[in-house]
């Protein structure tokens, strides 16, 4: 599933102008009652494959998570061919709509044909508790990762990227799709290979259309946002707009419309002035800008169709796109958006090497009960049931959060030393003596502020941590009154929350992106001729 920044309508349905109601979903059928709350068991999918995943299937390790899904890795039982399943509990089935988006995104994927730029999708179960999603394996990592990982990159290579990208674009609105959440993240390779296809894995937002249709949900995540969605009014003209914000990021490594605030954020994506000035804007073609601009149109009717970017002069022509490398930092703008916050994770270890022999003790005791098959190593579900055991009552997003911060080698568990620090993480609201000790690590001068020198001087030792354009965003993203330095409390604001972008898009609540929405319908500051000022 995808993320959802908006209410729903009641069915989910578009609204049908030309006769002023909604149109009937056609997936809008019975659910047996009893879905919400857990109640009585109730269908989901109309023809699955079969009743027990795991009958045929044996599934391994964890590999991501969504709002309503977990994805494992997947191996058949009878050939070991590998796969990736999605399981998504009922329990997170709450209301008709939930149960509405999984069989949507199930039909959605078996109605597209087979491409090599889109993930399939193999088989479907369903039992009392859970509907599986056996689909194809993509294992060569996300589309910014695998970019940053390049030791040269270049507007040519934007150009290929792009080009996949919108051809995926293209393949859905001819078949009546609308995907409705193209961002970075739902872009991966599919294996680990210099040739590997990108392929798009994510239809948990897509919807289908005809031609004509107007829908008014608020969906999606906001940077990628078209100003119509906000407007409640758009078509697949959306899917366009969120190709050309991922453009505009390959090529610069920001986004173009930023702010501090999910309010700032929607003001600047109505506005729609796109900034061609910052670095490495100068250095890049006027094709490849050309491009940027009639993608983000804010007028639906002006903005390009799927196949007339495909059209335009600068991916008929990627082989006369520059091959001249964009600059590093382009990468390490695009780093941030892909790595954990590095800061972050040295102050928890920080705190972990200042705890008392009793707090440890205690810790190890904790990690012990967790640890049901006595491995050394315990799994997010041992987490979970262990951190509710000990009063931790925390959704599975945030303990997924809480697993990345603390899985220090990425092998999907947490060993004893990992875990202590994620103990630490956990008491961090409560016991400002850790956070203190912490904050003093890194004030090597006992300033009461934690300077650039002092932030370079604790990152040393780390991959990045010679890497300027790294360090100056790590200090822009945690000091947020700009006075160049880190004080106590922004540094204590940062261990209480993320600062990673990518995630904090997740975080957006329905509520508060729709009731903004609304406010903003009814300023009148944003109208649309003022929306094209300064392009």
């Amino acid at each position: 599933m995808g993320n959802c920044c908006g209410t729903p309508t009641a069915t989910g349905s578009p609204v049908n102008k030309k006769k002023g109601k909604k149109k009937q979903n056609p997936f809008a059928v019975g659910y047996g009652g009893g879905y919400a709350n857990g109640g009585s068991k109730f269908t989901v999918l109309q023809e699955p494959t079969g009743r027990e995943v795991e009958a045929t299937y044996e599934l391994g390790r964890e590999l991501g998570r969504g709002e309503f899904g977990i994805t494992y890795l997947c191996t058949d039982r009878e050939n070991g061919d590998v796969f990736a399943c999605k399981k998504i509990s009922k329990k997170k089935l709450r209301t008709a709509v939930d149960i509405e988006d999984v069989r949507r995104e199930v039909e959605i994927m078996k109605h597209m044909p087979k491409h090599p730029n889109i993930v399939t999708l193999k088989d479907t179960y369903e039992d009392d508790h859970a509907v599986h999603l056996v689909m194809e394996l993509c294992e060569g990592g996300e589309l910014f990762d695998r970019i940053v990982s390049r030791g040269h990159y270049t507007e040519r290579a934007a150009a290929v990227v792009m080009r996949t990208i919108v051809e995926v674009v293209q393949m859905c609105h001819k078949h009546g799709v609308m995907h409705r959440d193209l961002k970075p993240e739902n872009f991966l390779f599919a294996n680990k290979r210099e040739t590997a296809a990108l392929k798009a894995i994510d239809f948990g937002l897509s919807v289908f259309f005809t031609p004509g249709e107007r829908f008014n949900e608020i969906v999606g995540s906001p940077y990628y946002m078209a100003p119509e969605v906000l407007k409640r009014d758009y078509g697949p003209e959306i899917d366009v707009w969120s190709a050309g914000v991922i453009l505009y990021i390959l090529l610069c490594g920001m986004p173009p419309f930023w702010a501090e605030t999910e309010q700032g954020v929607a003001q600047a994506i109505i506005k729609s002035v796109i900034n061609f000035k910052r670095d490495p804007w100068p250095k890049v073609s006027d094709n490849a800008k050309d491009l940027v601009k009639k993608m983000l149109d804010p007028d639906p009717n002006r903005r390009l169709t799927a196949q007339q970017v495909l059209e335009h002069p600068w991916l008929q022509n990627i082989k006369q796109a520059p091959n001249v490398s964009l600059g590093e930092t382009v990468k390490a703008r695009l780093k941030q958006f892909s790595m954990m916050n590095k800061l972050k994770k040295r102050a928890l270890r920080v705190i972990a090497e200042h705890l008392s022999v009793e707090e440890v003790a205690g810790i190890k005791e904790g990690f012990d009960l967790m640890d049901t098959g006595k491995k050394g190593k315990i799994d997010i579900e041992e987490l979970k049931a262990g951190l509710f055991k000990l009063g931790h009552q925390i959704p599975d997003s945030e303990a997924q959060i809480l697993m990345e911060a603390a899985d220090v080698d990425g092998d999907g568990f947490l060993d004893c030393g990992e875990f202590v620090a994620l103990s630490v993480h956990l008491k961090r609201m409560g016991n400002d003596e850790h956070l203190h000790k912490a904050f003093a690590y890194f004030d090597k001068n006992e300033s009461g502020f934690i300077e650039i020198e002092e932030l370079r001087e604790a990152l040393a030792d780390d991959a990045d941590g010679n890497n300027e354009d790294v360090i100056n965003a790590i200090m822009q993203d945690v000091d947020t009154d700009k006075d160049g330095r880190i004080s106590y409390e922004e540094f204590g604001a940062m261990m209480k929350a993320g600062t990673d972008w990518r995630k904090a898009s997740r975080q957006y609540s329905r509520e508060r992106f729709n009731s903004l929405s609304l406010k903003l319908m009814m300023e009148g500051s944003f109208k649309e001729e003022e929306a094209r000022k300064g392009r």
